[in-house]
């Protein structure tokens, strides 16, 4: 993968996210979106992979994913109700201007 990350929003993820991500320019898509609601959580890390997008999620599953060292494109966590929308928004924009794609396969990220 080459130049800016693109994001995969889960489904436990307000739109407002993805809403936010986009007033800013960045490529952002959603479970609902992609027809994806109700799929297993490995299929949602596989779809993020294929399309080369890190997902970002609030479901703790993923983080069993991830030490299960299942392979993905990058996964940015953020536990349910502990950071506002805008604080996400912000957060997830900085990983887009400063972090390469590549630097983000296999890696777990906390916000």
């Amino acid at each position: 993968m080459s130049g800016l990350i693109k994001f995969h929003l889960d489904e436990n993820v307000s739109n407002a996210v993805a809403e936010g991500l986009r007033r800013r320019g960045i490529d952002a898509t959603t479970t609902p979106e992609q027809n994806l609601r109700g799929i297993s959580d490995l299929e949602q890390l596989t779809f993020a992979r294929d399309n080369q997008r890190v997902i970002f999620t609030q479901d703790d599953d993923f983080l069993k994913l991830h030490q299960a060292q299942v392979p993905h494109s990058g996964i940015v966590y953020c536990h349910q109700g502990s950071r506002a929308l805008g604080e996400i928004v912000k957060t997830l924009a900085l990983i887009w201007e400063w972090v390469e794609p590549d630097d983000m396969v296999g890696q777990l990220e906390f916000i």
